[in-house]
């Protein structure tokens, strides 16, 4: 994945701030993300959605609405009209800067806004909710003991997951007026409704409406366990995963529009500049992440590179022995490999002959799995040292390095 992050003017010319997640290769569609009600681009469950979408080739926009984030204009005087309007004022800029959004996505307030949004966005082919309320008014259940001092007063500072925001009456007025029924029944865009029966936020009834409202094609998929911020990261990534998959069906994505491929052989390994460390490693029509941990200033977003080593030697180790044992006719059922990594001093290790102090030194652990003898046993633990990435680490590598310049 890479990020690119940048600013574009809503409909009053205030400078919303907004990043752009891309896979490693040509995004296959673009997805335009709406956050939960003051929660802003990067809460967790919207940064997680779109890295992940980014995995299936999916580019996503995330941004923060006017007054929220980095994003100019004061929060006190937005309300749910505005904030579709933000909706609009992104696809738009994504589709004169990149390419028109094929999917909306929204979380919470944010996936009724999508819903409203929807028809003013005409390149979408697909919409999402996730733990979205069917009434955007019941976001005034976040802060009810306070509705009537703000009708009272025209505005009050009320505060919501510890944080403080003005409300306003306009605010409320804006919000009381709005339906998603006509929505939804021409919304004329395929729907997928995430939603959990145990979401205590906003309640599985709002699903029920949002899907019974909608006419075909529309799915739905129950999301149990989840906490209404999706707070688990398994559960961002599932909702992605199953984004990724349906959406497919309905994209329309152009024929041999995939990502970057690189030929058989050579393995390309670039910055994402997300993070520190983050690498993509582009092999073929596949695509990696390498990184550091995040105590050594990485985001472990994926494997460092001594892990890749070891599954590389990992898997051609496993490989040998499964093509060994099916050319012997062995019964082997299953084999698995552990393997570390680590420096010793030169002076314990018996079979090198060095002058340095340390040198490296993998441990591997294989465990075999079949009705075969002791015999049989010994000869696929000897063919194990044979693996030819085994040879390459044990007999020294000649690497050879130029300069391409650019």
């Amino acid at each position: 994945m890479r990020s690119s992050r940048f600013n574009f003017p809503n409909a009053k010319g205030e400078l919303l701030a907004a990043t752009l997640d891309e896979p490693l290769g040509k995004p296959s569609a673009y997805a335009l993300f709406a956050h939960c009600f003051t929660c802003g681009q990067n809460n967790l469950a919207a940064k997680r959605i779109a890295e992940r979408l980014t995995e299936h080739g999916i580019a996503v926009l995330r941004f923060d609405f006017t007054g929220l984030g980095s994003s100019e204009g004061e929060f006190a005087n937005t309300h749910f009209s505005s904030n579709v309007d933000d909706l609009v004022a992104a696809a738009d800029h994504l589709r004169q800067s990149y390419g028109a959004p094929a999917l909306l996505i929204g979380h919470s307030l944010g996936g009724a806004a999508v819903l409203a949004a929807s028809h003013r966005i005409a390149d979408a082919r697909a919409v999402v909710t996730i733990a979205a309320p069917y009434d955007p008014s019941h976001v005034t259940g976040l802060f009810k003991d306070d509705v009537a001092a703000i009708r009272d007063q025209g505005r009050l500072e009320v505060n919501l997951a510890g944080r403080p925001f003005t409300i306003t009456r306009e605010f409320l007025d804006d919000i009381a007026g709005k339906t998603l029924d006509d929505k939804l029944a021409h919304l004329g865009k395929a729907l997928l409704v995430f939603h959990s029966p145990s979401d205590d936020t906003v309640g599985i009834d709002n699903a029920s409406h949002i899907f019974l409202a909608a006419k075909h094609p529309k799915s739905f998929v129950s999301l149990a366990g989840a906490d209404h911020l999706l707070t688990r990261k398994a559960d961002a990534f599932y909702v992605a995963d199953v984004v990724a998959g349906w959406a497919g069906r309905y994209l329309d994505r152009p024929e041999g529009m995939t990502e970057e491929e690189i030929e058989e052989g050579l393995v390309l390994v670039r910055e994402t500049h997300a993070g520190k460390f983050q690498q993509a490693i582009l092999t073929g029509p596949h695509r990696l992440i390498a990184d550091e941990p995040e105590k050594l200033g990485g985001m472990n977003s994926g494997p460092g590179p001594y892990d890749y080593l070891l599954a590389a030697l990992g898997a051609c180790t496993s490989m040998t022995i499964r093509l060994y044992a099916e050319f012997k006719k062995i019964p082997l059922k299953d084999v698995s490999v552990r393997l570390t990594h680590g420096k010793i001093h030169a002076k314990d290790c018996e079979t090198c002959d060095t002058k340095v102090s340390t040198v490296d030194r993998i441990e591997r652990t294989i465990t075999l799995e079949g009705s075969f003898d002791d015999e049989q046993r010994q000869k696929l633990m000897e063919i194990a040292d044979k693996c030819p990435v085994h040879k390459s680490l044990s007999s020294g590598i000649e690497i050879v390095t130029e300069e391409r310049r650019a």
